[in-house]
């Protein structure tokens, strides 16, 4: 009876939440790949590691995936003492696993934890513990032309505090989902608008980290942008309001002939991963690739526009519209978006030799 009423459970999701007993039963997740939604699964396992009282962390280790215990004043709940990472693993077409640029992002999270008064899990224990979650949830990690497993490393303050003041305890947690593939027959153009009166970040605030709370205060203006019949927003500096920031999630690129243009790293972009790896492939390639102030004149005369980020890994602008006035792009037919994306994801998927020395097998 209690089989029955978890298989009942599990059904209203579509998916069926893996146990000792049923692990590889007929309902197995090899036959679900296509039914793949952007919502969480429940995988197997989570990793799940608390701070010491000098601000180390120890312990840490696998448990079945669930939820876990908070206490109401938690400074992650009532002041947003909290940051996240994203990452992926793919399984090649020989079995293995892939991780890719996996250190990146635990300097990433040290050096945000240090901006929000946060102690951090030091670099070789990120690493454990990813390689750790992928591992023992092999089994969710779907083919390489169907999907990739996502991966969401977080930490955040325990509490409990009630005053404006850093949290007493610290958890460091994972827990992974597979994802299906952005762009099953091709790369799909995005069409964005350009918002003018909600700013993602400011000088002197978070928007150069992954703090939890700067997704909150864009849903608005995203939720906005595809009530139009957008797909996203991008934003403009706080202080001139002129200047190009980022989509919601995603770092931006302007192309103009041979030169590829982004954001300057000054205080309010986020240091993309993949933005980063984007540039050293442009350079690669040949192309010019300055970081600078990108007024938004320029989307008006640019030859193609791109975003970028974890998720999507490179996703080409069919459209931009600000005050009413819309340009499209695409004549080049996307030319220098496929080429960045093909020789980025090829590497992330191992289907071509990793001269670059980014990705981390797991055999």
């Amino acid at each position: 009876v209690q089989h029955h009423l978890q298989l009942a459970a599990a059904s209203s999701h579509g998916w069926l939440r893996a146990t000792p007993s049923d692990g590889h039963s007929e309902t197995s997740v090899d036959k679900r790949w296509d039914s793949l939604a952007l919502n969480p699964v429940k995988t197997d396992y989570i990793y799940v590691m608390k701070s010491c009282k000098d601000g180390s962390f120890s312990n840490g280790g696998l448990r079945h995936y669930g939820n876990i215990e908070i206490s109401p004043s938690a400074a992650v709940l009532n002041y947003g003492q909290g940051i996240i990472e994203n990452l992926k693993a793919y399984k090649n077409k020989n079995g293995s696993i892939i991780l890719f640029r996996v250190e990146e992002n635990g300097l990433r999270m040290r050096v945000g934890a240090d901006r929000m008064c946060m102690p951090a899990p030091t670099i070789e224990q990120f690493v454990e513990a990813v390689t750790s979650t992928v591992s023992a949830n092999e089994r969710w990690i779907p083919p390489s032309n169907k999907g990739f497993l996502h991966v969401r490393p977080l930490l955040m303050g325990n509490g409990p505090v009630l005053s404006l003041t850093p949290a007493p305890e610290f958890i460091f947690l994972i827990y992974v989902t597979p994802v299906r593939n952005y762009f099953e027959g091709g790369l799909k153009p995005i069409n964005v608008v350009v918002e003018n009166d909600i700013h993602r970040a400011t000088l002197g605030g978070v928007g150069n980290i992954k703090a939890i709370g700067n997704y909150a205060g864009i849903m608005k203006a995203q939720a906005q942008a595809k009530a139009n019949g957008f797909s996203d927003a991008l934003y403009l500096d706080s202080i001139h309001n002129r200047y190009l920031d980022e989509v919601s999630t995603a770092n931006f690129f302007v192309v103009k002939d041979n030169t590829i243009s982004t954001p300057v790293l000054g205080g309010t972009i986020l240091p993309g991963i993949t933005r980063k790896s984007i540039i050293e492939i442009a350079h690669s390639q040949g192309f010019k690739v300055e970081e600078r102030l990108v007024p938004v004149e320029e989307l008006f005369d640019a030859d193609e526009v791109f975003c970028c980020g974890n998720a999507v890994c490179v996703l080409p602008v069919g459209s931009i519209t600000l005050n009413g006035k819309r340009v499209d792009y695409g004549e080049s037919g996307f030319v220098v978006s496929q080429q960045l994306y093909s020789a980025l994801a090829n590497i992330q998927m191992g289907l071509i030799e990793d001269k670059m020395g980014w990705t981390t097998l797991l055999n």
